[in-house]
Protein backbone atom coordinates (compact mmCIF):
# COMPACT_ATOMS: atom_id res chain seq x y z
CA UNK A 1 0.00 0.00 0.00
CA UNK A 2 1.46 3.39 -0.99
CA UNK A 3 1.71 6.09 1.84
CA UNK A 4 -1.20 8.25 0.27
CA UNK A 5 -3.60 5.44 0.46
CA UNK A 6 -2.01 4.15 3.74
CA UNK A 7 -2.55 7.80 5.02
CA UNK A 8 -5.98 7.64 3.29
CA UNK A 9 -7.07 4.65 5.59
CA UNK A 10 -5.32 5.83 8.88
CA UNK A 11 -7.64 9.18 8.76
CA UNK A 12 -10.94 6.76 7.90
CA UNK A 13 -10.09 4.42 10.84
CA UNK A 14 -9.60 7.60 13.25
CA UNK A 15 -12.79 9.38 11.37
CA UNK A 16 -14.77 6.05 12.40
CA UNK A 17 -14.08 5.81 15.69
CA UNK A 18 -14.24 9.42 16.17
CA UNK A 19 -17.67 9.64 15.10
CA UNK A 20 -18.58 6.04 17.14
CA UNK A 21 -17.71 8.15 20.17
CA UNK A 22 -19.39 11.05 19.83
CA UNK A 23 -22.55 9.14 19.01
CA UNK A 24 -21.73 7.08 22.15
CA UNK A 25 -21.74 10.34 24.52
CA UNK A 26 -25.07 11.51 22.75
CA UNK A 27 -26.81 8.40 23.52
CA UNK A 28 -25.91 8.76 26.78
CA UNK A 29 -27.67 12.10 26.61
CA UNK A 30 -30.96 11.12 25.15
CA UNK A 31 -33.36 9.27 27.92
CA UNK A 32 -35.41 6.43 26.87
CA UNK A 33 -38.68 6.26 28.53
CA UNK A 34 -39.10 2.64 28.70
CA UNK A 35 -38.68 1.13 31.99
CA UNK A 36 -36.02 -1.93 31.33
CA UNK A 37 -32.77 -1.93 31.70
CA UNK A 38 -30.48 -2.14 29.11
CA UNK A 39 -32.35 -0.66 26.21
CA UNK A 40 -30.15 1.55 24.05
CA UNK A 41 -30.60 3.57 20.75
CA UNK A 42 -27.30 1.84 19.66
CA UNK A 43 -26.08 5.04 17.24
CA UNK A 44 -22.56 3.58 17.76
CA UNK A 45 -23.50 0.64 16.13
CA UNK A 46 -23.87 2.67 12.71
CA UNK A 47 -20.24 3.48 12.40
CA UNK A 48 -19.84 -0.88 12.98
CA UNK A 49 -22.62 -1.33 9.85
CA UNK A 50 -21.10 1.20 8.07
CA UNK A 51 -17.42 0.20 8.77
CA UNK A 52 -18.28 -3.30 7.62
CA UNK A 53 -19.15 -1.94 4.14
CA UNK A 54 -16.82 0.63 3.96
CA UNK A 55 -13.34 -0.94 5.32
CA UNK A 56 -14.22 -4.57 5.76
CA UNK A 57 -14.39 -7.30 8.42
CA UNK A 58 -10.70 -6.49 10.26
CA UNK A 59 -11.02 -2.71 9.84
CA UNK A 60 -14.40 -2.94 11.27
CA UNK A 61 -13.06 -5.30 14.65
CA UNK A 62 -10.59 -2.67 15.37
CA UNK A 63 -12.44 0.10 15.00
CA UNK A 64 -15.23 -1.60 17.26
CA UNK A 65 -12.33 -2.54 19.51
CA UNK A 66 -11.10 0.47 19.91
CA UNK A 67 -14.05 2.39 20.33
CA UNK A 68 -15.58 -0.03 23.24
CA UNK A 69 -12.49 0.32 25.29
CA UNK A 70 -11.94 4.38 25.20
CA UNK A 71 -16.08 4.75 25.63
CA UNK A 72 -15.67 2.89 28.15
CA UNK A 73 -12.82 4.51 29.55
CA UNK A 74 -13.99 7.61 28.98
CA UNK A 75 -17.71 7.04 29.88
CA UNK A 76 -18.27 4.27 31.41
CA UNK A 77 -15.82 1.30 33.60
CA UNK A 78 -14.90 -2.15 33.03
CA UNK A 79 -18.43 -3.40 33.36
CA UNK A 80 -19.55 -1.51 30.60
CA UNK A 81 -16.20 -2.24 28.27
CA UNK A 82 -17.16 -6.12 29.07
CA UNK A 83 -20.59 -6.08 28.04
CA UNK A 84 -19.89 -3.87 25.11
CA UNK A 85 -17.44 -6.46 23.70
CA UNK A 86 -19.81 -9.16 24.73
CA UNK A 87 -22.79 -7.96 22.21
CA UNK A 88 -20.49 -5.86 20.13
CA UNK A 89 -18.71 -8.88 18.73
CA UNK A 90 -21.12 -11.27 18.66
CA UNK A 91 -23.20 -8.88 16.70
CA UNK A 92 -20.45 -8.05 14.38
CA UNK A 93 -19.93 -11.70 13.92
CA UNK A 94 -23.30 -12.29 12.82
CA UNK A 95 -23.45 -9.18 10.45
CA UNK A 96 -20.07 -10.71 8.64
CA UNK A 97 -21.44 -13.89 8.47
CA UNK A 98 -24.90 -12.44 6.50
CA UNK A 99 -22.93 -9.31 4.74
CA UNK A 100 -22.67 -10.86 1.63
CA UNK A 101 -26.61 -12.42 1.73
CA UNK A 102 -28.91 -10.27 2.96
CA UNK A 103 -30.01 -6.20 2.72
CA UNK A 104 -28.01 -3.91 5.12
CA UNK A 105 -30.60 -3.19 6.81
CA UNK A 106 -31.71 -7.22 7.23
CA UNK A 107 -27.97 -7.59 8.30
CA UNK A 108 -28.61 -4.76 10.53
CA UNK A 109 -31.82 -5.92 12.53
CA UNK A 110 -30.06 -9.56 13.08
CA UNK A 111 -26.53 -7.61 14.16
CA UNK A 112 -28.99 -5.78 16.98
CA UNK A 113 -30.81 -9.14 18.41
CA UNK A 114 -27.56 -10.87 18.48
CA UNK A 115 -25.80 -7.54 19.97
CA UNK A 116 -29.31 -8.40 22.84
CA UNK A 117 -28.74 -11.78 22.68
CA UNK A 118 -24.63 -11.68 23.67
CA UNK A 119 -25.03 -8.76 26.03
CA UNK A 120 -27.96 -10.89 28.03
CA UNK A 121 -26.35 -14.06 27.84
CA UNK A 122 -23.22 -12.65 29.64
CA UNK A 123 -25.44 -11.02 32.69
CA UNK A 124 -26.82 -14.27 33.20
CA UNK A 125 -23.33 -15.53 33.52
CA UNK A 126 -22.35 -12.54 35.63
CA UNK A 127 -24.95 -12.64 38.03
CA UNK A 128 -25.61 -16.44 37.74
CA UNK A 129 -28.91 -16.26 37.43
CA UNK A 130 -31.25 -17.38 34.00
CA UNK A 131 -33.80 -14.81 35.40
CA UNK A 132 -32.07 -11.70 33.33
CA UNK A 133 -33.45 -13.57 30.22
CA UNK A 134 -37.10 -12.25 31.45
CA UNK A 135 -35.99 -8.93 29.58
CA UNK A 136 -35.08 -10.69 26.00
CA UNK A 137 -38.34 -10.10 24.67
CA UNK A 138 -37.97 -6.15 25.23
CA UNK A 139 -34.75 -6.18 24.26
CA UNK A 140 -35.38 -7.87 21.21
CA UNK A 141 -37.79 -5.79 20.07
CA UNK A 142 -35.69 -3.11 20.67
CA UNK A 143 -33.33 -4.75 18.81
CA UNK A 144 -35.83 -5.02 15.99
CA UNK A 145 -36.78 -1.66 15.47
CA UNK A 146 -33.21 0.52 16.43
CA UNK A 147 -31.77 -2.35 13.98
CA UNK A 148 -34.06 -1.41 11.52
CA UNK A 149 -33.61 2.69 12.03
CA UNK A 150 -29.93 1.63 11.87
CA UNK A 151 -29.71 -0.19 8.60
CA UNK A 152 -31.65 2.47 6.88
CA UNK A 153 -29.39 5.15 7.74
CA UNK A 154 -26.40 3.19 7.39
CA UNK A 155 -27.59 2.29 4.18
CA UNK A 156 -27.95 5.91 3.21
CA UNK A 157 -24.53 6.64 4.75
CA UNK A 158 -22.51 3.65 2.97
CA UNK A 159 -23.70 4.11 -0.48
CA UNK A 160 -23.12 8.04 -0.31
CA UNK A 161 -19.42 7.34 0.96
CA UNK A 162 -18.53 4.41 -0.88
CA UNK A 163 -19.86 7.12 -4.04
CA UNK A 164 -17.01 9.69 -2.24
CA UNK A 165 -14.88 7.21 -1.94
CA UNK A 166 -14.41 6.04 -4.93
CA UNK A 167 -13.44 9.80 -6.59
CA UNK A 168 -10.45 9.56 -3.80
CA UNK A 169 -9.07 6.03 -4.71
CA UNK A 170 -8.66 7.50 -8.24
Amino acid sequence: MNREKKAITVALYGLLIALAMVLSFVETMIPIPIPVPGIKLGLANLVTVVGLYLIGIPGTIAVTLIRIVLVGLSFGNPYSMIYGLSGSFLSLFVMAVLKETGKLSQVSVLGGIAHNIGQITFAAVIVQTPGVFYYLPFLLAAGCIAGTLIGIVGGIITERLQRAMRGIKK
